[in-house]
C-alpha cells in the first residue's frame, strides 16, 4: 500500500523539518516537499507530528499462563493505540521465560501483530533464584535480555555469576532492585501516607540496597547492568556516581515515578499501587531531574496489567499497572509542555536509547528505512477513560486524568496499524 503523507513535522534525533513522506513497499522512499505522486492513502499531516516508533523495554504482557490479565495479541494492540512500535517483555510469564519452547512460542504468536516483541529470559531456572538458566542457548533462540524481574535474585554471588556469563554471552541484565527482607510485606511507600493509613510500607532501603549492590557486582566483573523502574532519590544518586566512575551501568524509569507521588495512596484504590510504589516529592523531583540530565536513560512504563475483581481489594490486590496507551502522553504533559524536554530528548528517551541498549537497529525517519512511524497531535488534550484503553486491562494511574498529546496513527511495516476513529 502507498501512504502519502503531505506537510508532516517529522522529528527524530538528527531531524526536524516539515515535509511530505511517500511510503511504499513497506519503507520511506521519498521525502520531499510538495510530492506530487498518486497514493492509495494520502493524508493531511498539518498540524501533526511524525516521530520514529517508540520501544517501551519493559512490559508485562501476561502470555503464555495469564492471559485473563493480558495477551500478546491485545497487548501489542494496546502498544499500537500508544505508538509503541517495539517491546521488550519481561519473563514472569507462568511457566516463566526460560526455554526455548517459551521464547519459540512468544515470538510465533507475535509475528502479525505490527509490534516487534523482543521476550526476556530468566536469569536462573523457574525464576527460583538457585540454578542459572543456559544463557547462550535462551539467546540463540531469540532472548533479547535477562532478567528475574519481580522476583529479584537475592544471592548475591550467583548475581555476580550472571553478570560474568551475561558479558560473556554480550547479554544484557535487567534487575528488579527490591530487597525482600527489607520489604517485609510491605505494599506501598513507607511514609507518612503508609502511617496515617495504617498500612506497611515499603522502606526505601529496598531498593537502593539492591541497586548499589548490583552496580557494584557489575563494576566488579566489568560487566553490564540495567537497573529497572528506578524510583527513589538514593536510587538516582547511586546510579549518577556509578556512571560518574564509568560503571557500564543504564537505567530506566516511568511516567508515573516523574509525575505521581504516594499522595495518590489516600483514596485507597489499588490501580495506585505498584512495585516499586510512588514516594514522596523529593524523589519525584529527583527522578525528574535525572531524566532531565541523562542519568535515567530511557523511559518505559512497567506495563502491569490485572483485571477489575484483582484490583477491588486495595490491601490484597497485586501491584502493577498499565501504562501503554499513556507513556508518550503523560511524558509529553509533563516534561515537553512545560518546556523542560524537547521532543528529540523524548524520541532518544523513548525510541532511540531503549533499542540501542539491546543492540536493535535503530528507527528513522528518513529515506530508504522502514516506515516505521507515529502521526501525533502533539497538543491534543484528552482524558484518560480506563473503558477505552485498548488491553484487557484498564488498571491505570492516570484513569480521569487530562493529558496532552495523541497518537492519531502508527505506522509499521508500511501498514497502517493503528488510526483514531474520533
Amino acid at each position: 500500500m502507498r501512504i502519502l503523507i503531505k506537510n508532516v513535522h517529522a522529528v527524530d534525533t538528527r531531524l526536524d523539518t516539515v515535509t511530505d513522506l511517500l511510503i511504499d513497499n513497506g519503507e520511506i522512499i521519498r521525502m520531499a516537499s510538495d510530492i506530487q505522486i498518486s497514493a492509495e492513502r494520502v493524508i493531511n499531516g498539518s498540524g501533526l507530528t511524525a516521530l520514529p516508533g517508540l520501544f517501551d523495554m519493559h512490559v508485562h504482557f501476561r502470555d503464555p499462563g495469564q492471559t485473563h490479565k493480558e495477551d500478546i495479541i491485545t497487548g501489542c494492540r494496546a502498544a499500537l493505540a500508544g505508538g509503541v512500535t517495539g517491546v521488550l517483555c519481561m519473563p514472569n510469564t507462568s511457566p516463566p521465560v526460560d526455554s526455548p519452547e517459551i521464547l519459540h512460542y512468544i515470538l510465533e504468536k507475535a509475528k502479525n501483530t505490527g509490534v516487534q516483541v523482543c521476550p526476556v529470559a530468566c536469569i536462573t531456572k523457574g525464576m527460583n533464584g538457585t540454578e542459572l538458566t543456559d544463557f547462550a542457548e535462551l539467546k540463540a533462540n531469540g532472548a533479547a535480555c535477562l532478567s528475574d524481574d519481580g522476583k529479584p535474585v537475592q544471592n548475591a554471588e550467583l548475581m555476580r555469576l550472571a553478570l560474568e556469563k551475561a558479558r560473556d554471552e554480550k547479554m544484557l541484565v535487567a534487575s528488579h532492585c527490591e530487597d525482600l527482607a527489607i520489604i517485609n510485606g510491605g505494599i506501598m511507600h513507607k511514609g507518612s501516607i503508609s502511617e496515617e493509613l495504617g498500612i506497611k510500607g515499603m522502606d526505601r532501603a529496598s531498593e537502593d540496597y539492591i541497586t548499589a549492590r548490583e552496580i557494584i557486582l557489575a563494576s566488579s566483573v566489568k560487566g553490564r547492568i540495567h537497573i529497572c523502574h528506578v524510583s527513589t532519590k538514593g536510587s538516582v544518586a547511586i546510579i549518577r556516581e556509578a556512571k560518574r566512575l564509568g560503571v557500564a551501568v543504564t537505567c530506566e524509569t516511568a511516567p508515573h515515578y516523574f509525575m505521581l507521588t504516594h499522595e495518590k495512596l489516600r483514596s485507597k484504590n489499588a490501580n495506585d499501587r505498584m512495585n516499586p510504589p510512588l514516594r514522596e516529592e523529593e524523589d519525584r523531583q529527583a527522578i525528574e531531574q535525572a531524566v532531565l540530565d541523562g542519568t535515567i536513560d530511557c523511559i518505559v512504563t512497567d506495563h502491569a496489567p490485572h483485571t477489575q475483581e484483582e484490583k477491588s481489594d486495595f490491601e490484597h490486590a497485586p501491584n502493577g499497572i498499565v501504562g501503554l496507551e499513556t507513556s508518550f502522553a503523560a511524558t509529553l504533559t509533563a516534561l515537553y509542555h512545560t518546556g523542560k524536554c524537547s521532543l528529540m530528548q523524548i524520541v532518544r528517551l523513548m525510541s532511540e536509547t531503549p533499542r540501542e541498549l539491546l543492540g536493535l537497529a535503530p528507527v528513522r525517519i528518513q529515506e530508504g528505512q522502514p516506515a516505521n512511524l507515529i502521526l501525533a497531535d502533539l497538543n491534543r488534550k484528552w482524558i484518560v477513560d480506563p473503558a477505552r484503553l485498548h488491553g484487557k486491562s484498564c488498571n491505570t494511574a492516570f484513569r480521569n486524568m487530562e493529558l496532552t498529546g495523541k497518537v492519531i496513527m502508527t505506522i509499521t511495516d508500511g501498514l497502517i496499524r493503528y488510526e483514531i476513529k474520533d
